[in-house]
């Protein structure tokens, strides 16, 4: 008996209002139970294609096919700002066209999906990223969908919580596309790869698990290098001969004629070799140099059975100090860096007229509805030009086609570039980094690690990425969950 097939795009091409193709002729199918992983480079799509097949846009050309009667839902990279000053109860009420009469008792069992305890009276806004993340899966789940998607779902989790993910996913029977940079990650459950290509935009479909089909793909651009290698000293060959008979006349100028198709055939059959997704360009995040302490803390809250308590800390914090912050989802680190990051912090004390660099991982502290060229202008350094406010991005891969856009328009991955492009602008003494590998491309993240650990002043990190955190020096933590 034939798989069913559940999803089909049926060469689906997808554009912008201001003609910026994504997707071009693409065709894939997923079945029913399947397990899939798209991939592509930040800015590719893929998070377009989740938007098409939940209908929220309309392809350009070509159709999508939806089994009868198949629900499909998403867990979203990010909460909606609308929902955050919702209650639980609230927010999962707007997962239904008409709300079940048991809705409470329909979120409280969906929350134990998802490994989470929470008072349903509780704002959205109140829990950490961690808890958010569950809370988006959760919505997503209480759909019942036969497609589920699943974007970054692992942003923000600790480990505790990606274990408990992995699990689910393994034993969930129906059909799941996520898009996720965490390697490992896919690796425990995806049986197949969409592979979304930035530069032909069109998707590519890979059987296997993760680390089998990116070992497929590296394997066939060097096929196809080699190929070309070997076409194109053909085509020099043939070239040479053509000049040298054509001159010779006779029966030598159709020798000539016929080598000069040939080299027209060869020409033609090279291969369009894959352009690997680009990595940014190394950087460095210059420090305003300041002496003495830059940062104290003497108290910070920490959040136990969802019940602040203030907690004694003496940390001192001066030029090239790296402190990590360390705990389980909900405990307060969020709640510390954005403490940190005000003007006036409560409990610490930031040393007058220090800039203090900040990177949020709900990109809450971005404009949504600035441009790029406007939010990178603002912190811009005395003296700067605007050329080199454009070098500095395109070291981001924020090209000049990118610079009149909306932040709001620009992939989750593409906001976390723009990030880290502006705090190499605004020169920081005090770096405060929350979940900076969030929604960044894996490819990124040993430039971004080295830049981190180069940085001069004072850093004060909070990640859930193991890999990334060990290539970065620390010389203070604070556990939260030791206080």
């Amino acid at each position: 008996m034939a798989e069913e097939v559940v999803l089909r795009f049926n060469d689906v091409s997808f554009e912008y209002i201001h003609k910026k193709l994504l997707l071009d002729e693409v065709h894939f199918v997923a079945h029913r139970g399947a397990k899939l992983t798209l991939m592509g480079q930040n800015g590719a799509g893929k998070s377009t294609i989740f938007s098409l097949i939940q209908g929220r846009q309309k392809p350009t050309k070509g159709n999508i096919f939806i089994a009868e009667g198949a629900v499909v839902a998403s867990a979203d990279q990010t909460m909606a700002r609308e929902n955050l000053g919702l209650t639980v109860l609230e927010y999962f009420a707007k997962a239904f066209a008409d709300v079940p009469g048991d809705l409470e008792r329909k979120v409280k069992n969906i929350l134990e999906v998802v490994n989470l305890e929470v008072p349903l009276e509780k704002k959205v806004e109140a829990f950490s990223g961690g808890q958010q993340a569950r809370l988006l899966l959760a919505f997503a789940l209480i759909q019942n969908p036969d497609i589920l998607l699943l974007d970054e779902p692992t942003n923000n989790l600790d480990q505790a919580g990606i274990d408990h993910l992995i699990q689910f996913l393994v034993m969930y029977e129906k059909t799941v596309l996520v898009i996720s940079h965490d390697a490992d990650f896919l690796n425990c459950f995806t049986e197949g790869v969409l592979y979304l290509d930035a530069f032909t935009h069109k998707v590519e479909t890979y059987n296997g698990d993760y680390y089998s089909v990116v070992e497929e793909i590296s394997k066939r651009i060097e096929r196809e290098k080699m190929k070309n290698a070997q076409l194109k000293k053909q085509i020099l060959d043939r070239k040479e001969k053509v000049n040298f008979f054509a001159n010779k006349g006779g029966k030598m100028r159709k020798l000539a004629r016929k080598l000069k198709e040939e080299t027209r055939e060869l020409e033609e059959s090279m291969v369009e070799v894959r352009k690997e997704d680009k990595t940014i360009r190394e950087f460095q995040i210059p420090f305003q140099n300041q002496l003495g302490d830059l940062v104290i803390i003497n108290e910070v809250k920490v959040i136990k059975n969802h019940q602040p308590e203030n907690k004694k800390t003496n940390l001192h914090l001066r030029k090239r100090d790296h402190l990590l912050v360390s705990g389980p989802n909900g405990i307060g680190k969020s709640t510390l860096l954005r403490n940190l990051a005000k003007e006036k912090p409560e409990g610490a004390w930031v040393a007058p007229g220090v800039r203090v660099g900040y990177y949020s991982q709900d990109f809450s502290n971005l404009d949504l509805e600035q441009t790029v060229f406007d939010c990178l202008m603002k912190v811009l350094p005395k003296g700067f030009s605007e050329q080199e406010m454009r070098s500095v991005a395109a070291g981001f891969l924020l090209t000049g086609e990118l610079m009149p856009r909306k932040i709001g328009f620009l992939s989750e991955g593409q906001k976390g570039l723009l990030s880290f492009a502006r705090l190499t602008l605004w020169q920081p003494g005090v770096l405060i980094l929350d979940e900076p590998t969030n929604h960044i491309n894996f490819r990124h993240l040993p430039v971004i690690a080295k830049a981190v650990n180069d940085y001069q002043g004072a850093l004060i990190m909070v990640s859930h990425m193991p890999d990334f955190v060990s290539q970065i020096r620390f010389n203070q933590e604070l556990k939260l969950d030791e206080l």
